[in-house]
């Protein structure tokens, strides 16, 4: 468990640093200059994801329960995984109107990925990955949306197929990992087994 939570504290920090050590980041960037940011950046990132993959593996070996999921859970998830991925698609494809209307649509993701992982995980383990990515992913939203409240981003002109592909794109990504990746990354198949 050790692993997963130092792993976890560098993957957030790190990521963090633009949100919540602007300063800091921004003094390192003046006197090492953006590369060596992105390097330190990359490396610390790099790390951090080894460590919490490695801990995580480790801490299913020996889960421990704390609770146990209403098989109803697995159903909620699934949507809910459905909804991030094209959440994640509205972050890359330009002029859709997801991004333009809730802003910030991979942090939005990432928020609706970990609860719908929460939902359907009761072991401490799970509790302490995806509850980690939630809080922080709730944390880096509050601080985008107030950072836009104080200088707003430029209107984007919204494209109407724009929409359609998120929500295209997205689905069928989500059906690749939903019923092939997630076994042959993670080990788990969301839709019944392992």
């Amino acid at each position: 468990m050790n692993l997963l939570i130092l792993g976890l504290v560098l993957f957030l920090v790190i990521h963090s640093a633009r949100v919540f050590g602007a300063a800091p980041r921004a003094r390192f960037i003046e006197r090492f200059g953006p590369l060596a940011w992105k390097g330190v950046y990359s490396v610390v990132s790099l790390v951090g994801f080894v460590l919490l993959i490695k801990g995580y593996a480790a801490a299913r070996l020996e889960p421990v329960v704390v609770w146990v999921p209403p098989v109803g859970m697995r159903h909620a998830a699934s949507l809910l995984t459905l909804l991030s991925f094209i959440l994640l698609a509205a972050a890359y494809v330009p002029g859709n109107v997801i991004k333009a209307r809730l802003g910030h649509p991979m942090t939005l993701a990432v928020k609706t990925w970990a609860l719908a992982h929460l939902l359907a995980n009761g072991n401490a383990a799970d509790l302490l990955l995806f509850g980690g990515f939630l809080a922080w992913a709730v944390l880096v939203f509050r601080a985008a949306r107030a950072r836009d409240r104080l200088n707003p981003p430029a209107p984007v002109e919204v494209r109407p197929f724009a929409v359609v592909l998120c929500i295209v794109g997205g689905a069928a990504a989500w059906a690749a990992f939903a019923f092939w990746a997630h076994a042959a990354l993670i080990g788990v198949r969301p839709f019944g087994g392992g």
